[in-house]
């Protein structure tokens, strides 16, 4: 039967050549956009400094510090060890990152996964560990069978595929979804654990991609299969009612299912299901969000209280979505959105080596120490600090993904044969466009933390001296005043649904500038908290950290050997005045990167604003009680912000006051300001 499969697989392959941009096929809805293949797009700057810091620590080198799991026991490389998700979650951030560095070392630790998957493919077309095995300390060696785990591989495959065209993937991925198509009737999605039916839309995903290779049609049957065995996030997601439920969900079951209605949309064309995560992020945004783009979830749904935690997993799970929504459909709102996660919740919660972790990071967070915090799912008091196993183990294994896959999405093909440049950051693409001709373009930039970005043309033939192409570029909803520059003019565009579409002759050495000009505005989050956010960056209060290494003993070894403990002698205790606060009360200092971004000491934008002491507030959790009324406020001060991914401790929801007009009439004062009156719960204000 492999044989057949096989056959197949490399007569309908004949129609799309190796390396070719993947477009959706009918009955698929049409795709605006499609993924380039991986390793076409390269990081630059300090994002490269962050991809090369990745693969010096815990990504490249995660089988050395956690052995155990990542080791040669691994179910997955043909042991008896770990049976389950680590280490597939492993490799599908290793492999992107091996291949967009060209790190060949790298890229040999992900075939020997990759070869032992599609070595595991039976003749009944099931791949992967198929014995179970008593428990062990510290290790999943039980539901070897469950689906869910596969999943993530499926995942590495497909991206392994994109790397190197090789056709064992094509053959092994129709092996086994034949044998899901045969098997899941009498073992559904949640046979061993509800995880495959919370995540089913991750398995529905390769199945659309394959068939789009291969043009299969049986695997639009397994697609309705599958569908219906999934948790049906369209309707939980129209009606919100998870969301005005505490502990409704796993934090990171929603990150993984954001995507769902709209992989499921191409095949089904019905609008709930693209507007459903439109639905889901405005229930977000009144109830459970937080200013990163992420929820309290810890690991159960819970209010957006800023004392809350959100864990690291749900970081990564929802930039992966938000890349596929964002390809799937063209809509740059998940572009503006997938910024917001990925320029501050996930540098906040790794250390600049990529040594360690934290698994619950809090946006309003004075410390990182060893204490039992209001979370949901705490783990012994280690949730907050910087370590490896503390928490637990699943965002050490999953984490690796964040930066690649952010990295490979930045740029996409464009269906008349052009490129899209809907995600900034510093970087090289190399595609191959319309007419057969191959273009390189620089982008190189400070964003997010600067406004301007340059692309520079250029062609891998040197015969090539022009080429005719479109160029696709995103205006962010943010952004009032986008100015477009060729070679130093000013170019007179209108954007159309947030997107530049420049289609012209394009010279080698052709420079084009996006300059997206930053204001300063609030943001309203939980209680009526003020957040500070400038461009696609939320800005929190610059603490002085003093690192502290805590060493584990006995039992709490299986947390890891210690983690970093994170505190301050900084005082925190300020409020934000409605009346005095406003854009040009604000001083906004760039510095430029010189180095690497992402710490306080170091940050490239510091914000000073105008703030009041509240001498009497002493815990941190209990920002939200004072927005209104409480404790007296104290002397007029000045306050740095820095980016709140640069933080490790920070405020970043501040309570807000306003001076009464008659000191003497403290308990009938109402607000002044216009701004101050007129903010409504969950309403943004633009100053």
């Amino acid at each position: 039967m492999n044989k057949r499969f096989l056959l197949l697989s490399l007569a309908l392959l004949c129609f799309l050549p190796a390396g070719a941009q993947v477009f959706n096929r009918a009955p698929l809805e049409e795709s605006p956009y499609a993924a380039l293949p991986l390793g076409s797009v390269k990081a630059g700057g300090w994002l490269l400094d962050q991809l090369q810091r990745q693969a010096d620590g815990l990504t490249g080198h995660l089988d050395e510090v956690y052995p155990e799991v990542m080791g040669e026991s691994n179910a997955w490389l043909g042991g008896d060890g770990d049976a389950w998700e680590r280490g597939p979650y492993w490799i599908d951030g290793l492999l992107p990152l091996a291949w967009i560095l060209g790190d060949e070392d790298l890229m040999q630790k992900a075939r020997r996964w990759v070869d032992a998957i599609l070595a595991s493919s039976g003749t009944d077309g099931f791949i992967g560990p198929a014995e179970s095995h008593p428990y062990v300390y510290g290790i999943q060696r039980g539901k070897a069978r469950d689906w869910w785990p596969r999943m993530v591989a499926l995942k590495i495959l497909s991206q392994y595929y994109e790397a190197t065209a090789d056709p064992r993937v094509i053959d092994c991925l129709s092996g086994y979804f034949r044998y899901q198509l045969n098997t899941l009737e009498k073992k559904p999605l949640d046979n061993w654990s509800d995880w495959g039916a919370w995540r089913g839309g991750d398995n529905l995903e390769t199945v659309y991609w394959l068939y789009n290779i291969t043009g299969q049609p049986w695997l639009m049957q397994l697609g309705e299969l599958l569908h219906s065995q999934t948790k049906d996030w369209t309707r939980m997601f129209s009606s919100g009612s998870i969301f005005f439920e505490q502990n409704s969900v796993h934090c990171v079951n929603l990150a993984q299912g954001f995507k769902a209605p709209v992989v499921w949309w191409q095949y089904s064309h019905d609008a709930c299901d693209l507007n459903a995560p439109l639905q889901a992020e405005k229930f977000i945004r009144h109830t459970v969000g937080l200013p990163t783009g992420l929820w309290a979830g810890d690991e159960m749904l819970h209010w957006g209280d800023p004392s809350r935690g959100s864990e690291l997993c749900t970081a990564v799970e929802m930039m992966f979505s938000l890349e596929e929504i964002l390809r799937i459909t063209g809509d740059i709102h998940w572009a503006d959105y997938l910024e917001r996660v990925a320029y501050n919740a996930l540098p906040a919660q790794i250390s600049a080596d990529f040594g360690s972790k934290q698994y619950y990071q809090q946006t309003n967070q004075v410390e990182c120490t060893r204490t039992r915090r209001s979370f949901s799912t705490p783990h012994e008091g280690t949730d907050t600090m910087f370590g490896t196993l503390n928490g637990y183990p699943c965002c050490l294994s999953n984490m690796h993904q964040g930066w690649p896959k952010f990295t490979r999405n930045l740029w996409y093909a464009t269906a008349d044969g052009g490129l899209a440049a809907l995600v900034y950051a510093p970087s090289v693409v190399t595609a191959s466009l319309a007419g057969g001709v191959e273009a390189v373009i620089t982008e190189s930039t400070d964003y997010p933390f600067d406004d301007l970005i340059r692309f520079t043309i250029s062609f891998t033939s040197r015969k090539v001296r022009q080429a005719s192409f479109p160029l696709v570029l995103r205006i962010p909803e943010w952004c009032s005043a986008a100015t477009v520059c060729l070679n130093g003019e000013a170019l007179d565009v209108e954007p159309s649904d947030g997107i530049v579409r420049l289609d012209r002759s394009w010279k080698r050495g052709d420079v084009l500038t996006l300059r997206l000009p930053m204001e300063v505005r609030t943001e309203q989050w939980y209680d009526r908290a003020w957040s500070v956010v400038r461009g696609p960056l939320v800005y929190a209060l610059r603490m002085d950290e003093q690192w502290n290494w805590k060493e584990f003993e006995g039992s709490d070894r299986y947390f890891g050997p210690g983690a970093w403990e994170i505190t301050s002698g900084s005082k925190w205790n300020y409020c934000l005045m409605s009346d005095s606060f406003a854009a040009d009360s604000c001083s906004v200092t760039l510095h430029g990167v010189h180095g690497f971004p992402w710490t306080a000491a170091d940050a490239p934008v510091v914000m000073t604003v105008p703030a009041r002491t509240l001498p009497g507030w002493t815990h941190a959790s209990d920002v939200a009680y004072f927005s209104q009324n409480g404790f007296d406020i104290g002397e007029p001060v000045r306050i740095e912000l820095v980016p709140y991914g640069c933080t490790k401790l920070r405020i970043s929801c501040f309570p807000v006051r306003t001076v009464p007009w008659d000191l003497q009439l403290r308990r009938n004062w109402k607000p002044l300001s216009p701004v101050g009156a007129s903010l409504q719960p969950g309403k943004d204000v633009d100053l």
